[in-house]
C-alpha cells in the first residue's frame, strides 16, 4: 500500500523564486524532502490519480534533427554552460513551459517550438515536423518532482546560415553547437562522455538514443 501524502502534512522548508524544498511528511514522524520548481497546490506528491495524469511537465527537451540539403541527417546540439557542474555540457535545446504555452492549444509543442527559436534560432516552418516522444519523464524522482517532456523536430534546411544563440535568455551561456552524424553520435554514446571528456545529461542521453534509434523517421 502506498503512503498517502497530505496537502496539511507539507511544510515548506526554504522558498525562492526559483527552488523551493518541502517536507513531505508520509508518516507520523517519518519525512522525505522535494526540490522543486513547483508551489505547493502544484506539487506532484498531493496530486490525485486523476491529477496526475493530466499534469503537464515542468520543461521541454528537444533532440532537433536536421536535414540540410545533399547532406546526411544530424543531431543539432549545443555546448550550454550547465552552472551546478561548472562546465560547458553538450545539450539539447530545452526550456521551461511559461504560462502563455501552458494557455495554448498544446502547451508541450508550444514550448518546444519557442526553445528552439531562442536556442538555435530556427523556426519550425511547414514540412517540418514537431512530435512528443514522451509528455512527462521525471530527472531524479528521489529528490526532486521535476519533469521535462521530450520532443522531436525534424527540419529541412537549405544551409546553415539561420543557426544561431543569439536569442538566449537570462542566465543562459551557449558556446556554439555541434552537429553530429549517427555515427558520430554512436561513438559520444559508447565514451559515455563528449569528444572533450565531459560527461552530459541524461536528456542528451535520450537524445543521441533516439537519433541513433531511427526511430524519428
Amino acid at each position: 500500500m502506498k503512503p498517502v501524502i497530505n496537502k496539511d502534512d507539507v511544510k515548506p522548508l526554504f522558498d525562492s523564486k526559483f527552488i523551493k524544498v518541502f517536507d513531505l511528511q508520509y508518516e507520523e514522524g517519518k519525512h522525505y524532502y522535494d526540490a522543486t520548481r513547483r508551489p505547493l497546490n502544484r506539487l506532484t506528491a498531493v496530486k490525485s490519480e486523476e491529477e496526475f495524469h493530466r499534469m503537464l511537465p515542468d520543461a521541454v527537451t528537444c533532440a532537433v534533427i536536421l536535414r540540410v540539403k545533399d547532406e546526411e541527417p544530424k543531431l543539432l546540439l549545443t555546448e550550454e554552460y550547465r552552472y551546478p557542474t561548472g562546465q560547458f555540457l553538450l545539450s539539447p535545446p530545452a526550456g521551461l513551459l511559461d504560462a502563455e504555452d501552458e494557455a495554448s492549444a498544446n502547451p508541450i509543442l508550444s514550448a518546444a517550438r519557442r526553445e528552439i527559436k531562442e536556442e538555435t534560432g530556427i523556426e519550425i516552418a511547414e514540412g517540418d515536423s514537431l512530435f512528443i516522444i514522451n509528455p512527462l519523464l521525471f530527472s531524479s524522482p528521489g529528490m526532486t518532482d521535476e519533469s521535462n517532456a521530450l520532443v522531436c523536430a525534424v527540419v529541412n534546411l537549405e544551409d546553415l546560415f539561420s543557426l544561431s544563440q543569439k536569442g538566449a535568455v537570462g542566465s543562459e551561456c551557449f558556446d556554439g553547437f555541434l552537429l553530429l552524424s549517427a555515427d558520430e553520435a554512436r561513438e559520444i554514446l559508447k565514451a559515455g562522455k563528449d569528444k572533450n571528456g565531459i560527461f552530459y545529461s541524461v536528456y542528451t542521453w535520450a537524445c543521441l538514443m533516439y537519433f541513433v534509434s531511427d526511430l524519428w523517421r
